[in-house]
């Protein structure tokens, strides 16, 4: 029976771009490469400077003149980058962003943008926004459970269900959402190369509870060895004896046993790989969902995205854009009558 009989709420993120050119904005790297030009530069104004030298004197002094105008505004444009690169150091996140300070140079797509990231989440069934923030961080992992919380208080109850692509897996926001009584559905971040290499995965090793030991796909026990603190992650490791007999090693492991990792908290993992299992339609309900409001969001809001600058008034910017969002998709969906009535009311 599939999990999604359920109301769920889709959670995801988009880029919006922010009021603050690509070259405005600074990494470590990008000042780095762009010094680095700004000295390439330089180095040839120089060399065609003592060129010029040799040249007619009324046209090498014209020439001179023009290279010396232009070394002298690169070195300007250097001092500023030494100055800029004092502010980068200080940063935290070791970025800077000169027009609007809070904005982040963030990937969508392969594709850089200086921008924001903006988190939703919208119910499945009406394509509402309950809850939605802005942020500046580019990647969606630290988010699930903070959004989650936020979509069941503006809900007004206890449990709540919840879907997201595999960019916000992460073992401990699962476990955050589980905690607060929050269902999720995620699936798995791939990270193993096994199944690549035409190895089993760890999916085709069976993790026994009641004994704590896996069985291996030769029908061997991996049993319990030793636990240690990986990336702050509690992690058992399961592997077995056999190994170095077994007939079907190579189909396994390259090295001299197959080891397996397990979490303390691994069995909040599988039960929501197995919620993901019964309801395969999930993760297509998913897109059905979120990419609507953001697509519509990014056409009303135009190609420049947000007008103003700075965390807190781009946060305002986007309150108002939900909200005419959500006050237009109540009024399709019950009529401008109603609603009229409802605010009267």
């Amino acid at each position: 029976m599939s999990c999604l009989i359920k109301p769920f709420h889709a959670i995801d993120g988009s880029k919006f771009k922010a009021v603050n050119n690509r070259d405005r904005n600074f990494t470590s790297a990008k000042l780095q490469r762009r010094m680095e030009e700004i000295e390439s530069s330089i180095n040839r104004y120089l060399t065609e400077l003592d060129t010029a030298d040799r040249q007619e004197p009324t046209v090498a002094k014209a020439k001179s003149e023009r290279l010396q105008d232009k070394i002298v505004a690169l070195k300007e444009q250097m001092k500023a980058l030494k100055d800029i690169e004092v502010q980068l150091n200080e940063t935290p996140d070791k970025q800077i962003s000169l027009t609007d300070p809070d904005a982040r140079s963030m990937k969508t797509r392969g594709v850089g943008i200086v921008g924001y990231n903006v988190q939703t989440a919208v119910d499945t069934k009406h394509h509402l926004i309950v809850a939605h923030e802005v942020t500046n961080t580019g990647t969606d992992r630290d988010q699930l459970s903070a959004m989650a919380k936020q979509a069941r208080t503006a809900m007004g109850v206890q449990d709540l269900n919840v879907i997201a692509d595999r960019g916000y897996f992460k073992s401990e926001e699962i476990l955050a959402c589980h905690e607060a009584g929050i269902t999720a559905i995620v699936p798995k971040c791939k990270t193993s190369g096994a199944k690549a290499a035409g190895r089993f995965d760890k999916a085709a090793f069976i993790y026994h509870a009641q004994s704590n030991e896996y069985e291996c796909p030769a029908g061997q026990r991996l049993i319990w060895r030793f636990s240690r603190l990986e990336n702050g992650l509690n992690l058992h490791r399961y592997w077995s004896s056999h190994c170095q007999q077994c007939d079907i090693k190579a189909k396994c492991t390259p090295s001299e046993q197959r080891r397996i990792s397990r979490w303390e908290h691994e069995d909040v993992l599988d039960a929501m790989q197995t919620r993901l299992d019964q309801a395969p339609e999930s993760m297509r309900i998913r897109r059905q969902t979120v990419e609507h409001p953001f697509g519509t969001l990014k056409a009303w809001m135009g190609a420049t995205h947000f007008l103003t600058r700075q965390l807190k008034n781009v946060s305002t910017e986007m309150s108002l854009h939900v909200l005419a969002y959500n006050m237009k998709r109540v009024m399709n969906i019950m009529g401008p009558t109603t609603v009229i009535e409802a605010i009267r009311a």
